[in-house]
């Protein structure tokens, strides 16, 4: 589709957060950034907002998570409703769609009034599970995007699965690559659901074996997982101490390719429900995925899928593809990366986004 075939799109993008640093939501910069090529303009509110650097046609109002008053989180939530309702309704004029990102919440108060105002609205959802509001959200929303074939809309028939939007010229190999040898890399938050402890115990497993490699740990804990994060950094004592185990804290989405690009092997351990981004980011990055999510059963060969929460199946694994000659593993990657470009790349999201307004 043309750029200008959809210069006439007055959009509303709903999300929770649009900064550059963010390490876990910073792709979503890029998302506005490529999306205002494609239309006349939009408008983003978001529940916060730190640095950015967006084009003109682009207006962008925080919802004002940055001066929230964690003591009051009553006063705060109340705070946030009213400037979305402010927002929704003093711009109103000002866009035909509406684009919300992941938060049902919006989709739940904003819905009926952008019925009644004309509005077409998507929502993106790709959790597995709907509770009664990310259901009540489903059935507002005029379309539902998700890329997990796990998800819970998959089987709607509102639902269309999308690419994951991975910018593809940020994300690839680097000229001045510098891979470290049996390089690991685990990227996300440290928390249960993300299963940093069984990547730790599968490093165990290869290091009572006598294999030498380098496990770097990035990103960090949230206020409730401290704990956990505790009890991961007594469990690798012994590895930090021989300089096998490190832990770099978090990194913006900016800075994850250079760091994509000094490892061989990415790790991924969240269940078959999830389709995490920074799997197919590192695909366009050319390393060698590991991973458990059933997501990737028809992507990804057998030997780089292992059992979910199963370290001794996981250490197997990646003692193999650490052996790997790097004839077979300079063909993987290769191929990882076409995948990437032909299915998953931001090019291709923004213009299956715009198909499906002009479509409503």
């Amino acid at each position: 589709m043309e750029k200008n075939d959809n210069k006439k799109i007055k959009l509303l993008m709903l999300t929770q957060r649009i900064d550059i640093d963010d390490d876990l939501l910073g792709f979503m910069h890029g998302w506005t950034a490529k999306l205002a090529g494609y239309c006349e303009k939009i408008t983003v509110i978001a529940l916060g907002a730190g640095k950015y650097d967006l084009p003109e046609n682009v207006k962008l109002f925080s919802l004002g998570k940055k001066l929230a008053n964690s003591k009051w989180p009553i006063a705060n939530r109340a705070r946030y409703t009213v400037n979305f309702y402010k927002y929704i309704w003093r711009y109103r004029n000002e866009y035909d769609y509406v684009f919300v990102h992941m938060n049902k919440e919006y989709m739940v108060l904003g819905g009926l009034l952008w019925r009644l105002w004309g509005k077409k609205t998507a929502l993106w959802y790709n959790h597995r599970y709907g509770n009664m509001w990310g259901k009540l959200a489903g059935a507002l929303a005029n379309i539902i995007f998700f890329t997990s074939p796990f998800s819970f809309f998959s089987k709607n028939k509102k639902a269309k699965q999308m690419p994951a939007g991975i910018d593809t010229e940020k994300f690839q190999v680097s000229s001045s690559k510098f891979q470290v040898p049996n390089s690991i890399l685990f990227l996300g938050r440290i928390s249960p659901v993300k299963k940093p402890d069984v990547l730790l115990r599968a490093a165990k497993i290869l290091d009572a074996q006598g294999i030498d490699f380098i496990l770097d740990f990035v990103g960090e804990p949230g206020p409730k997982d401290a704990t956990y994060f505790a009890e991961i950094k007594k469990e690798s004592r012994e590895l930090e101490k021989k300089g096998s185990v490190k832990f770099l804290g978090k990194v913006s989405n900016e800075q994850a390719p250079f760091l994509y690009n000094q490892h061989k092997v990415f790790v991924n351990l969240t269940n078959s429900g999830s389709f995490d981004k920074t799997i197919p980011e590192s695909m366009a990055c050319q390393l060698l995925p590991l991973v458990s999510s059933r997501s990737y059963a028809k992507i990804l060969p057998p030997e780089l899928i292992f059992k979910e929460g199963d370290a001794e199946d996981l250490a197997a694994k990646l003692l193999k593809v650490l052996l790997i000659s790097e004839s077979e593993a300079q063909i993987l990657r290769q191929k990882f990366r076409q995948y990437v470009l032909s299915i998953h790349s931001l090019d291709l999201l923004t213009e299956k986004i715009m198909a499906s307004f002009k479509n409503l």
